[in-house]
């Protein structure tokens, strides 16, 4: 059975996306993945892979295929969890003043979700979510 998971996004220049997520609290593994083509970033309690590629080497990967033009739609949506509205209010606007965008300010949903949608600088798109459980439908 698979014991591990990694997510591969390519990226424009790897040390500018670094910075960024660095800036967001997010730690890298420097035993692998770690080099002037690809970064290994660690992401929540399990520590799931983020691998972030420069374009050439993700294309190697790829191979004939094109990447995802960010700039056009949404090629995927990563969400990450957050303890509280107000880690949600944090991480979003330490995003935004790490260099990423957003016009999707935090916002209540559904009366159990509290979130928010801000784009890294390759334009990959984040959702960071808390999620009330005691108030989720259908408890």
């Amino acid at each position: 059975m698979t014991k591990q998971f990694w997510i591969n996004l390519p990226v424009k220049d790897v040390n500018v996306s670094k910075e960024f997520f660095s800036k967001l609290g997010f730690r890298f593994n420097s035993q692998f993945g770690n080099g002037p083509n690809s970064a290994a970033m660690q992401v929540g309690e399990k520590d799931v892979t983020v691998m972030l590629f420069d374009e050439a080497t993700f294309k190697g990967f790829v191979e004939n295929c094109g990447l995802a033009d960010t700039a056009k739609g949404v090629e995927v949506l990563l969400s990450i969890d957050a303890e509280s509205k107000e880690e949600v209010d944090q991480l979003a606007q330490k995003a935004i003043e790490a260099g990423g965008k957003s016009n999707h300010k935090p916002r209540e949903m559904d009366g159990w979700m509290y979130g928010c949608l801000f784009t890294d600088p390759d334009g990959h798109s984040w959702n960071v979510l808390h999620m009330d459980m005691s108030k989720m439908p259908g408890r």
